[in-house]
């Protein structure tokens, strides 16, 4: 637990090349916006996808979760996290003690290790559970 003492904060968020994306689709989108009057609201939805990729995000540190949505924000002790769930997609969701969902932005079965590392030991490590696993199944002769 002194290891995780190490890592106080973590900021989870949609990479910043994504809104690569939305530039190109703004730039796809001219010679459309421009072919009659009122077209040019086509320009919304590029400017839409940037405020989710810089709204979304999950911090983490050693206190709670602040789950950030586009609309909204949703901050949980973790006192009142029972489990982490895993989507079949791969997204991480918080279970609370009272059976809701809180859901995580931009929080990926690949983070468990870092999620794990600032919660305090509240989440195992998938990792090193797995590397003590495979430890104790490893026979070694006796010679």
């Amino acid at each position: 637990m002194a290891a995780s003492r190490d890592v106080p904060k973590v900021v989870f968020r949609i990479p910043t090349p994504a809104l690569l994306a939305a530039g190109l689709a703004a730039i796809g989108a001219t010679p459309f916006a421009f072919a009659a009057p009122g077209l040019q609201a086509v320009y919304l939805l590029p400017a839409a996808f940037v405020v989710w990729v810089l709204r979304n995000r999950t911090t983490v540190d050693h206190e709670r979760l602040v789950a950030r949505s586009t609309f909204g924000r949703r901050e949980v002790a973790w006192a009142d996290v029972k489990a982490i769930k895993v989507t079949p997609r791969g997204w991480l969701s918080a279970v609370l003690t009272d059976d809701s969902l809180v859901r995580l932005p931009a929080v990926r079965a690949g983070h468990l290790p870092a999620l794990a590392a600032v919660s305090g030991g509240r989440i195992p490590d998938p990792k090193a559970a797995a590397a003590d696993e495979q430890a104790e199944t490893e026979v070694t002769p006796d010679e």
